[in-house]
């Protein structure tokens, strides 16, 4: 089995410009992931706060990113980790396909997932009117009507891609107010069929083939109440994609994201590294996480060169 000086999980913002970081300082480097892009691959909204674009798609940022990567030729394996543990002095990485890769130092870029409602009819109208990816379902909803769960920026967005699409937009939140940025409520008001509801509990999804209702509670009033819609887009949020981690190779904090430390994003384990959403840092942001990205190769860089002159490790 071939050892690499790294491998980096996952093929988001941070993982790709950690493969670029890493590619630029001669580093023996693999990219592992399911597919590129992360979680701005399934938003499919207009970004404007990433620098040198006044306005860009996630998909054609991913795009860019993923071009640049490819410059480089840095080996990708297609393939979600399953596993990640450290045997003789070296990473081992097992993938849910069974593939299997060995590596003096690892980045942890795996993102996050979304967060489920859990309630009646979620799980039983995947596909059939639930959605969590705006990207992939958002045109099939054309003069339809939908409604999105949450009022964060995520929600927000996906209200605002869906008026291109649908007839009319619902916002529900379950707090007493949204919690979007100014400019995003600012540009869903400006929109004729976007409404925000605030204090809704969802309760059930409900329909017969496909989805036709939402069933929600009233905080207000403590009344049940029905919106007649042919989709929801669940937008509540999301958790660290850390489940495959060995739990004696990183402290995790109550939310299950890595602990790190945010000079060097240096997990407990020598050699292991965790950036982006995966890791306990507050700011959940593309560009947050394409810097932490960029520290990270070039700490590995770093680690492995004083390694090598202990004569612990050797770089490829």
């Amino acid at each position: 089995m071939d050892i690499y000086d790294l491998v980096i999980i996952g093929g988001g913002p941070a993982g790709i410009t950690a493969g670029i970081y890493a590619a630029r300082q001669k580093l023996k480097t693999l990219l592992i992931t399911n597919n590129f892009g992360g979680q701005i691959a399934h938003k499919a909204v207009g970004i404007e706060n990433y620098p040198g674009f006044e306005q860009i798609s996630s998909l054609e940022l991913i795009e860019r990113l993923e071009k640049h990567l490819n410059s480089y030729n840095l080996p990708v394996e297609f393939e979600e980790a399953a596993e990640l543990d450290k045997l003789d002095g070296f990473f081992l990485i097992t993938g849910k396909d069974g593939g299997k890769f060995s590596a003096k130092t690892v980045i942890i870029a795996s993102g996050a997932i979304p967060r489920f409602l859990n309630v009646p009819g979620e799980k039983e109208f995947i596909g059939r009117g639930v959605s969590y990816c705006t990207a992939c379902d958002g045109p099939m909803f054309g003069d339809k009507t939908v409604v999105v769960a949450g009022g964060g920026n995520a929600g927000f967005e996906t209200a605002i891609f869906m008026a291109n699409y649908a007839k009319k937009i619902y916002i529900l939140e379950s707090g007493e107010a949204v919690r979007a940025d100014e400019a995003n409520q600012e540009k869903a008001g400006s929109i004729g069929k976007i409404e925000i509801i605030t204090g809704a509990v969802i309760k059930e999804i409900s329909g017969q083939k496909f989805v036709d209702k939402i069933i929600y509670k009233d905080l207000a009033s403590g009344q049940e109440k029905t919106i007649s819609a042919e989709g929801i887009f669940i937008k509540v949020g999301y958790q660290p994609a850390s489940a495959f981690i060995k739990e004696d190779l990183v402290d995790f904090n109550d939310k299950k994201e890595i602990k790190v430390d945010f000079e060097n994003l240096k997990t407990k384990t020598p050699g292991l590294f965790a950036i982006g959403d995966v890791n306990a840092g507050k700011n959940k942001q593309i560009i947050i996480a394409c810097g932490q990205g960029a520290k990270a190769a070039l700490e590995v860089y770093k680690y492995l060169q004083e390694e090598e002159k202990e004569n612990k490790i050797s770089i490829s």
